[in-house]
């Protein structure tokens, strides 16, 4: 049995999932858009709830910040709960003038500045990535729904506070569109695994123009990427 999410049996979570970090924001998706919800796990308050959506079974688990608190919820609910479509639902900040805030992001890849590949014994040149089957599925969903979406290299970064000025800039330089903290240990975990894997973020915070979302833009963003989300879950 997992050791963070003990509460849950085999059978009460869906092989497609989404991945809050926060774990309010997994009551909330599982209290707005699930049909009847049923909470599998509260062990340390980290929510996961299962449901339906348009008839499909969905789960929703909290995963906490930082590439080790999505490694841990990730590892074990692919291999102790058979997870196969892992969908981060996060917010980033944009190093690009084109991204702006509330964009929705998808990230094709996932550069880091962590030592998180040390665990799988691989060179540090290793490019953690999405899987094709849910990049394909977001394209097609938002040719429907026409969010802001744009898609490309991320970063995930451990420090949330730095202590270099600009040190944002050495990823803008190459392309790299926004920062988050937990998409590469997901990629990784499902690369090992050889299951699905998708990170998408709205942007909160914008490094060129300093911009922050207020609370209302926060909630209107997420709330569409939720659903977005949930539709690639379930095509």
């Amino acid at each position: 049995m997992s050791t963070h999410i003990n509460a849950a049996h085999k059978g009460d979570i869906a092989e497609s999932i989404l991945l809050p970090g926060d774990p309010l924001r997994a009551k909330y998706i599982a209290e707005n858009w699930l049909n009847e919800p049923v909470l599998y796990n509260d062990i340390r308050n980290m929510y996961g709830y299962t449901g339906r959506y348009k008839g499909v079974p969905v789960s929703v688990q909290g995963t906490g910040m930082g590439m080790p608190s999505m490694g841990i919820y990730s590892w074990e609910l692919i291999t102790e709960y058979g997870c196969q479509n892992l969908i981060r639902t996060g917010t980033a900040g944009s190093f690009s003038k084109d991204i702006k805030i509330k964009d929705v992001v998808c990230s094709i890849a996932a550069s880091t500045d962590s030592n998180y590949y040390h665990a799988f014994d691989v060179p540090v040149g290793y490019a953690p990535c999405a899987s094709w089957d849910l990049l394909k599925k977001a394209l097609e969903v938002n040719n429907e729904m026409l969010l802001p979406l744009k898609a490309g290299n991320t970063v995930s970064c451990d420090a949330f506070y730095e202590t270099v000025d600009d040190w944002w800039k050495k990823w803008a330089n190459m392309n790299v569109l926004a920062v988050e903290m937990e998409a590469a240990a997901l990629y990784m975990n499902a690369a090992y695994h050889n299951v699905n894997a998708l990170a998408m973020m709205t942007i909160t915070d914008h490094f060129i123009t300093g911009e922050k979302a207020t609370t209302g833009e926060r909630t209107k963003a997420n709330s569409d990427m939720f659903k977005y989300a949930l539709e690639i879950a379930v095509k």
